[in-house]
């Protein structure tokens, strides 16, 4: 399974834990994204994402004067959004046990990938 195909149902959640930590712009989350492995990740991800969740009250954009160029839109978790936050920990840490257990029982999470199947 693609990474891209996972990270569609987990990538709001990383993005609110994100700007949960402190205010942060576009283009500067895009960057902590990518340095915290999802190397693919673009604005065109990013930026409707942002968009989406502003709209829906979840995040606060507010623009401010930049020292190196245009003025830039910081965002802001409200109180929806550490309620969002709070609801994403919780799903995905129950998501991640059962999976690992699963993967345990079955013998899954030690499978030898050099091993051919025929």
């Amino acid at each position: 399974m693609k990474q891209t195909q996972l990270l569609k149902g987990v990538l709001e959640g990383c993005v609110l834990a994100i700007i949960n930590q402190k205010p942060v712009y576009g283009y500067e989350l895009v960057q902590i994204l990518r340095q915290s492995g999802f190397e693919n990740m673009v604005g065109g991800t990013v930026y409707p994402l942002l968009q989406k969740l502003e709209k829906k009250g979840i995040i606060i954009g507010e623009t401010k004067p930049s020292p190196d160029g245009p003025d830039r839109k910081y965002y802001t978790l409200s109180s929806l959004g550490l309620t969002a936050l709070n609801e994403f920990n919780e799903e995905w840490q129950s998501l991640t046990k059962n999976v690992h257990q699963i993967l345990k029982q079955t013998g899954a999470d030690t499978i030898d990938c050099s091993r051919k199947i025929n």
